[in-house]
């Protein structure tokens, strides 16, 4: 468990988490906005990716080998965590996608396919991320679904 540091300083504690944090752009701490695009990952994870990659990296669910074998238990184990950390009544019910359009993409087709018949209407805001309105704007010409 995390110890609280004080941040009197005005200086963000988990700042150091984060390696990228520490480059400095025209002489001060990098700010990054831009996490719809791309999020930077804590040390925590670098290390655990690097730890996979160079440690027992192989396909999961797919291999007898011992690689595969500490492959899918890393990866089986990861999915429990997640698993109780957001509620989910079964690890099955948790999926990783290597990006959130893959993700959103994958909700929204899986979902319409089973639900969605033609006529139907999906409400979307003006201010969606491109990635929530492509996958409705094809659904739109294939299912006949409208759009407003």
């Amino acid at each position: 468990m995390r110890k609280k540091q004080s941040i009197s300083n005005g200086a963000n504690p988990f700042r150091k988490d984060f390696p990228i944090l520490a480059t400095k752009i025209n002489g001060k701490p990098l700010v990054y906005l831009d996490n719809a695009a791309t999020a930077h990952k804590p040390r925590q994870v670098l290390d655990a990716v690097d730890e996979f990659y160079t440690t027992y990296n192989a396909n999961i669910h797919r291999g007898i080998h011992t690689l595969s074998q500490k492959a899918t238990e890393a990866v089986d184990n990861a999915r429990d965590i997640v698993q109780r950390f957001i509620g989910a009544e079964r690890a099955s019910e948790v999926i990783f996608t290597y990006g959130t359009t893959f993700g959103i993409n994958f909700v929204a087709y899986a979902w319409a396919e089973r639900f969605l018949k033609s006529g139907d209407e999906i409400m979307l805001s003006v201010m969606e991320h491109h990635a929530n309105t492509v996958p409705w704007l094809e659904l739109q010409k294939r299912k006949r679904i409208k759009l407003s």
